[in-house]
């Protein structure tokens, strides 16, 4: 069983909480990517990123100076978004590290794939960033199925914790006999249930806490999943999608 999860914009540099294991397994792409970004403008990038000034200034020079293979922190530290604070890696134990090291897969526009304690340094560019390399007319085409091809672990199970932005990248190669369960959070208002960004992002961090504290392998046991005044819907479940409602 697999877990996809989205990255964060936000990202920081520590070396210092844990060391990461490997690099990530797409860094030749990686590398491709970043020497078509210092191709380019500042003007050029910051209408790319989609931000203001002042971060664009940020990442135009973290492009100059960016070292792929060394100062490199874990991916699941280096993140910093409501998931990963809500997930709390750096305070996990031995048990919940090596879980999600097995279990859990961040999609990333810049590197592809990561297993949690892969080495990354920071950056900015999302998968639905509108930029053609190589021939490609964005990223979802220079990504292609290597994103399903490293996900897949032989059981055909995936569990979705990660935006449609970036779970689509996986969707689009699944096959017949993949079972593939999103999970969804939402609350209820004036009657129907809606999902809202902060909470979801929050509840998805910690699913995956959840998910490795209780070394969960089979997906029929996330439905136990109770923390942040969530519990599951059975009546408004499918094959396909497990539904939490925030109880108020």
């Amino acid at each position: 069983m697999r877990i996809i999860l989205s990255p964060a914009k936000k990202m920081n540099i520590d070396t210092d909480k844990l060391d990461y294991k490997d690099l990530p397994v797409f860094l030749e792409q990686t590398e491709e990517i970043l020497s078509w970004l210092r191709e380019h403008s500042l003007l050029e990038l910051q209408k790319i990123w989609g931000c203001n000034e002042k971060l664009a200034e940020l990442n135009y020079d973290r492009i100059r100076d960016m070292d792929l293979r060394s100062g490199l922190t874990p991916a699941i530290i280096s993140y910093d978004g409501l998931a990963y604070q809500y997930m709390a890696p750096a305070v996990f134990e031995k048990s919940s590290i090596d879980y999600v090291q097995e279990h859990l897969r961040i999609l990333s526009g810049f590197y592809g794939v990561l297993k949690p304690f892969d080495g990354v340094t920071p950056y900015r560019l999302e998968m639905q960033a509108k930029i053609g390399i190589g021939g490609h007319k964005d990223l979802y085409e220079l990504w292609g199925h290597r994103l399903y091809d490293d996900v897949c672990d032989g059981t055909g199970i995936i569990i979705n914790l990660a935006s449609k932005e970036y779970s689509k990248c996986i969707e689009k190669y699944l096959k017949p006999d993949d079972t593939f369960i999103t999970v969804t959070f939402g609350e209820t208002v004036n009657g129907k249930l809606v999902t809202k960004g902060t909470y979801a992002k929050m509840a998805r961090g910690e699913m995956v806490r959840f998910m490795a504290e209780n070394s969960i392998e089979e997906p029929n046991d996330i439905k136990n999943f109770d923390r942040l005044g969530y519990v599951f819907r059975e009546d408004l479940s499918a094959n396909k999608e497990m539904v939490f409602e925030k109880m108020k």
